[in-house]
């Protein structure tokens, strides 16, 4: 975490006293209470065909959680069996069942009262996710973000071509990309929210770092500082 740390003190040292407030939300996990993409994909794909598509991505999946491979490469294998070929206008009805009947029983009401008590303090909100923008746009339009920065697919002739383009959001990227967003105006104040090691270097960046994940879970929203300075 010595890189993480350095970069922290480095944009700890650049606040502007007048720069805004910004909060910088995970999703997966911290504003809900599990992983959003595979029930994405089963609401399009339905359970066999997934079912199918996890048998085939499983290796890669076991890889990953051994740390043999990377997120990123984990991802690209589920997305070949998964979305590549597929239109835009497929995947778009594919998230619009998943805002109608899976996003509701997905979000975790703790989560987003803190979203919502940032939001009433008129601090600038965030959604920073290694989930894709083919369903993360819609959901940080329906919840009031002022800026989502997450992974892409590629698109080749308006269809998924099981790509990403750019780097995967995790990790570092993160940081990267919030630095980028705020580029020449940074906060005065960061805060920031996330539940897995993929978060951890978002979380040294911020003056309040919170980790919602195991072992305390979810319990951590009951006991969090209130939104000052």
């Amino acid at each position: 975490m010595k890189a993480a740390s350095a970069s922290a003190a480095a944009a700890a040292a650049a606040r502007d006293p007048a720069g805004p407030v910004v909060a910088a939300f995970d999703f997966d996990g911290t504003l809900t209470r599990g992983d959003s993409l595979i029930p994405w994909l089963r609401g399009g794909l339905g359970m066999a065909r997934l079912g199918w598509a996890l048998a085939r991505t499983s290796p890669a999946l076991a890889a990953w959680q051994l740390g043999r491979i990377s997120n990123e490469a984990a991802k690209l294998v589920l997305l070949r069996h998964t979305v590549a070929g597929r239109s835009r206008s497929e995947l778009a009805g594919w998230t619009d069942r998943f805002l109608q009947q899976t996003l509701p029983g997905l979000l975790d009401a703790r989560a987003l009262r803190r979203l919502a008590a940032h939001q009433a303090a008129g601090h600038r909100c965030v959604l920073v996710s290694a989930s894709p923008e083919v369903y993360l746009d819609a959901v940080a339009r329906q919840l009031g973000f002022d800026a989502l920065l997450c992974s892409q697919l590629d698109w080749q002739d308006e269809r998924a071509s099981g790509r990403l383009r750019g780097a995967n959001c995790y990790g570092e990227e993160k940081v990267r990309r919030l630095q980028a967003w705020w580029a020449d105006r940074p906060p005065s104040v960061l805060w920031a929210y996330g539940d897995t090691r993929g978060d951890r270097p978002m979380l040294a960046l911020a003056d309040h770092g919170i980790y919602v994940g195991k072992p305390d879970g979810r319990a951590h929203y009951e006991r969090l500082p209130g939104l000052t300075g």
